[in-house]
């Protein structure tokens, strides 16, 4: 057990500084499509650099549950014999997808077109969060989905439908929901194509190709067409730059501290976060810049110094919005005030993010206002730390700990065991980087 780690969570010490050189695990939003992709392939993929996490692990045990053999489940060198495109059989059991809020979306669309019946639930946090976003179009195109919680909100009982493609005008920018609907047009009758307000993530169009399947890139969009076959692929997936954003984030508070992050996904759909630490102030260079499974990969290289606040909103905001939490803590040791808009989203996910990360940052002595689509952070030097609550958000929690690098006192977080759905052995490497 690491040090830091006590009964109720976790205890960090103040005044910690980051420095050296480390690798994070393997991206997130890539595991969870390439155990799906994989699983529909007809052949032996094999994966490299696979999160082991509980969220990508648990869309993995659920392809497997629909007739996927896999070998090395729950590390980071995955073998998977995928069933062909329409090779789903019905599970036998529901399709438990713990915290997993990508994992349910996009497994809903893969299997809204397929002969199987199934039943996709998870826990109490993840049946709280609506669907009625990826229930609207996946309906449209003939899904029969019930779901059995109230507002549109799992467990969803999926029965076998032939669906036909749509053109379909997203009201929002979400990458969930343009995957979703992609994903059950592989499977659908016709083109399938996603229209959205701005641009959202785009691993699903970039994995797609490396599985043999064609992608129309859009203006606003994407599009597919039903009824391509899916051929494997050896895959490795770039570190995850959302987990290297809590550590970027350290060394830039550090000042004159060097830390460089080896292999990261530098996706511009997700470079956001660094775009927001140039713009305070840090030091960011992208060296042994390389392409990896259609993905661009760098080694990030931070150099820490006074950091001065901005404005974060419109499209940087949709570019930056899995990293608020971790932005938020930059900007309370940012001279100044730092003001975030245009992220109400974050009120949907495993806690209400913009209240979690307010409440949060008070309690240790941040100055903050909420707003209905965001907050205003007024900047400090240090503070002093104490007693604070993930309310079980895996990046509430590691933001968190973060702020313990610019706290005089110790920072006790309570409900930690979260951070495991994303990021396991986050506490060992942040004490690693600490010395």
């Amino acid at each position: 057990m690491n040090s830091w780690q006590r009964d109720f969570g976790w205890e960090i010490p103040g005044g910690r500084r980051v420095g050296g050189s480390l690798r994070v695990p393997g991206d997130k939003s890539i595991s969870h499509r390439a155990a799906i992709l994989a699983s529909l392939a007809a052949g032996r993929s094999h994966l490299h650099g696979f999160l082991t996490g509980e969220d990508t692990v648990n869309t993995a045990r659920a392809m497997a549950a629909l007739g996927a053999r896999i070998t090395g489940l729950s590390t980071p060198e995955m073998e998977i014999e995928g069933v062909g495109a329409a090779g789903l059989t019905t599970p036998r059991h529901d399709l438990d997808m713990g915290n997993a809020g990508t994992g349910i979306r996009l497994l809903t669309g893969v299997v809204a077109g397929q002969q199987v019946a199934c039943s996709l639930t998870g826990d109490a946090s993840l049946c709280s969060r609506p669907m009625g976003r990826i229930l609207k179009p996946l309906r449209a195109m003939g899904a029969r989905i019930e779901a059995e919680g109230a507002g549109d909100r799992a467990p969803l009982v999926v029965r076998p439908a032939g669906l036909t493609g749509i053109d379909y005008p997203s009201p929002i920018a979400s990458a969930q929901v343009k995957s979703c609907v992609l994903l059950a047009g592989l499977g659908a009758h016709g083109r399938t194509a996603v229209h959205e307000p701005a641009p959202s993530r785009d691993h699903t169009e970039r994995i797609l190709p490396a599985f043999g399947v064609g992608v129309e890139r859009l203006a606003d969009g994407a599009a597919i067409t039903g009824g391509q076959r899916l051929t494997p692929c050896d895959l490795t997936i770039p570190g995850d730059l959302s987990s290297a954003a809590f550590f970027l984030v350290a060394a830039a508070l550090s000042a004159g501290s060097t830390l460089t992050v080896v292999g990261v996904g530098v996706n511009p759909t997700r470079t956001g976060i660094l775009d927001c630490l140039r713009a305070m102030g840090a030091r960011v260079e992208r060296v042994a810049e390389r392409q990896e499974g259609g993905e661009p990969v760098a080694d990030l290289v931070v150099t820490g110094g006074d950091l001065t606040g901005i404005e974060i909103g419109g499209t940087l905001m949709v570019r930056a919005i899995d990293e608020f939490p971790i932005l938020a803590v930059a900007a309370c040791f940012a001279a100044g005030d730092t003001t975030f808009r245009d992220a109400a989203e974050l009120r949907m996910k495993e806690s209400d993010r913009i209240r979690a990360m307010a409440a949060a940052l008070r309690a240790i002595g941040g100055e903050v206002e909420e707003l209905p689509d965001g907050m205003i952070v007024h900047g400090q030097p240090l503070l002093p730390g104490g007693q604070i609550d993930s309310h079980g958000d895996h990046r509430v929690a590691m933001a968190l700990a973060i702020a313990a690098c610019r706290c005089t006192g110790p920072l006790a977080i309570r409900d930690t065991a979260c951070v495991d759905t994303s990021f396991p052995g986050f506490l060992r490497l942040l004490a690693e980087a600490t010395g």
